[in-house]
């Protein structure tokens, strides 16, 4: 497609990135999820997703859902410089979706993580696949993580025992704003790698085929105080 000169002006600078390595985790349900970089012409079942979450107050998923959909649509618009979009899908079905920026070669911005079917740390299995982008394929020494829940303050902050620079240097700030800025240093994720981050490669040709192609969820069982 051809691009006016308005629209070039537009756009952000532009880094190529290395894509992240396809992995399959089998969940403790037996299920198996692939784990994969999602392409931008796969933003509309990536949105319609997000979609109905956007009235959840339940565990910030609102606020959590409004600000991903904001950022896939700014990554699919290229109105975000680096921006790229991990989602976990059980036979094709999206379980869950991370965002994340690439900042400059020494550091990333992790955005966003959402868990659509919970109960099997699913959240906390794409965050550290995004971790593992950052710092393993894309070569990163930190990442500026923040929390908008409580429960993303424990699977993140606690969990995996992140360094508050907040304190330290208030003029640390991540890009979303407002809450403590945390720091995954590339020794921390080195000291809770193995404990974290699950998955094998290569995938099977079957398993992936079946994850090419994605679907939206057809119910969020878990998810409290969803209405459809």
């Amino acid at each position: 497609m051809a691009i006016d000169e308005m629209e070039k002006k537009l756009r952000p600078p532009y880094i190529p990135l290395k894509p992240y390595p396809a992995k399959v985790v089998t969940l403790a349900s037996g299920e198996r999820m692939v784990i994969r970089e999602a392409k931008r012409e796969e933003v509309g079942p990536l949105l319609g997703t997000l979609y109905p979450l956007l009235g959840v107050s339940a565990d910030f998923y609102d606020i959590v859902a409004a600000r991903m959909y904001a950022e896939i649509l700014g990554w699919y618009h290229y109105r975000v410089a680096n921006e790229f979009v991990l989602v976990g899908t059980i036979d094709g079905v999206i379980a869950g979706i991370v965002t994340s920026r690439h900042v400059t070669p020494k550091l990333g911005m992790s955005l966003h993580t959402l868990a659509i079917k919970r109960g099997l740390r699913i959240g906390a299995l794409l965050f550290a696949a995004k971790m593992e982008h950052h710092i393993e394929i894309l070569g990163e020494t930190e990442v500026y993580i923040v929390a908008e829940s409580p429960i993303g303050f424990k699977r993140w902050m606690i969990e995996y025992q992140l360094e508050d620079r907040t304190g330290l240097y208030p003029e640390v700030r991540h890009e979303l704003g407002g809450v403590p800025t945390y720091v995954l240093t590339k020794n921390l994720w080195k000291s809770v790698r193995d404990a974290k981050c699950a998955g094998t490669r290569p995938i099977p040709e079957a398993e992936l085929e079946r994850a090419k192609t994605l679907r939206m969820p057809s119910a969020y069982p878990q998810i409290p105080g969803f209405k459809r």
